[in-house]
């Protein structure tokens, strides 16, 4: 046992740090680019907008076909797949030269980097039968540390070498770090496969309809979320402020974020996955209208941590109540659909920020928009968590 769960540890880390390099640059490392693209090639906002949308679309689309793979494919190999395409089409991504280019690639990169997700995540849930949120609250810890380093790693390389050298940079380091890592990952050994599934129990709804109810969820959630990942650096830019010092906010959002992740898992195991989830739903939609409403470095460097750490706890939620609502044999395939919808509203929250910014030159519809959507949100969240309750009453 302690073998074991020694293991475990080192699945956590490994799956942490491949999540921070891909999940990095495909949910919103985009964010950096926003400016010089817009420069150069005079493309809308929401055309560049589109980008992203086209790789969390591949997102979601691979996330269903790589679940339903990974149910019967070693994972080693179905991750060695993914870090492999992910770090070849940002490299190719240097040398695109029309808005379809880079749809095409990063969709790809999308479909490909699915493996890299949902079955990681599940995998980590495997290893960890017993307090599985606290591990996949440090497995999903890595996203939030990618997806505020990789942009602020980036603008420095643009700053350097221009956004096509950014790209080339980018994709060869995700080669050189992501190979080793995907090398490392394996399934647990079949013993403790065997007694996870004792302990985990059965769902306490029917798998089909906690996947409904959990996709449309987390579409809303995640078109909330999508928009300061999105265009808070150039909310900045757009108030004189440098893209190295916009995305050092972001950094600040997202360092936030690690610690958030890691409590939102750890509250998970004490009060249960939904409630857990739905504190931190309700944390992010108070607070992402405020971004408006900020106009001084200084106070934005102050104020986004304080978003990161609660937002940061919606990903971590999401994760575990999956996991707490779908079956064992099934997990990889279910949650694939389920972050499939996560991905789509990423996407769709991403466009529409850019969309609605390039209809009225501002971002306070965008970011109205992503509070709405964090309202249903928790409206479904709450009616779930009371769904369930009644049915256990019952059954006592």
């Amino acid at each position: 046992m302690p073998r074991r769960l020694h293991h475990g540890w080192v699945i956590v880390a490994a799956v942490a740090t491949i999540l921070a390099i891909a999940m990095g640059q495909l949910v919103n490392g985009l964010s950096v680019f926003f400016v010089p693209l817009e420069a150069e090639f005079h493309w809308p906002r929401g055309g560049i907008a589109l980008i992203n949308a086209a790789g969390l679309l591949g997102l979601a689309i691979g996330g269903i076909v790589m679940g339903r793979i990974a149910d019967g494919t070693p994972i080693r190999t179905v991750c060695l797949v993914g870090v492999v395409m992910v770090g070849a089409c940002v490299t190719l991504a240097s040398g695109a030269d029309r808005l379809w280019q880079f749809y095409l690639l990063f969709f790809l990169a999308g479909c490909f980097g699915a493996a890299l997700f949902a079955p990681l995540i599940a995998l980590v849930g495997s290893w960890f039968p017993a307090g599985a949120g606290l591990a996949i609250g440090l497995a999903s810890a890595g996203q939030a540390l990618g997806q505020g380093g990789v942009p602020f790693a980036t603008a420095y390389l643009i700053e350097a070498v221009g956004w096509r050298g950014a790209f080339l940079a980018l994709g060869l380091a995700s080669l050189a770090l992501m190979v080793p890592l995907a090398a490392l990952v394996r399934e647990p050994p079949r013993a403790a496969g065997g007694a996870a599934m004792r302990v985990e129990g059965t769902p306490p709804i029917p798998p089909r309809l906690a996947v409904v109810w959990l996709s449309a969820s987390v579409l809303l959630c995640c078109a909330c979320m999508a928009v300061p990942l999105m265009h808070l650096v150039p909310l900045l830019q757009g108030l004189c402020i440098s893209g190295t010092d916009a995305s050092g906010v972001l950094l600040s959002m997202l360092l936030a974020a690690i610690l958030g992740r890691v409590a939102f898992g750890k509250l998970a195991d004490i009060i249960g996955p939904i409630p857990a989830y739905m504190a931190a739903s309700a944390w992010q939609t108070v607070a992402v209208f405020a971004f408006t409403q900020i106009q001084d470095l200084g106070h934005f460097f102050v104020f986004a941590p304080i978003y990161g750490f609660g937002y940061a706890g919606v990903m971590t939620g999401v994760l575990v109540t999956a996991r707490a609502l779908t079956p064992a044999p099934r997990r990889a395939t279910l949650m694939g659909v389920i972050l499939a919808f996560a991905w789509l509203g990423h996407g769709i929250g991403g466009f529409q920020g850019g969309y609605f910014f390039d209809l009225t030159g501002a971002y306070t519809v965008s970011f109205a928009n992503a509070a709405l959507a964090g309202v249903v949100n928790l409206l479904l969240m709450g009616t779930l968590f009371l769904a369930i309750r009644q049915r256990r009453v019952v059954a006592a």
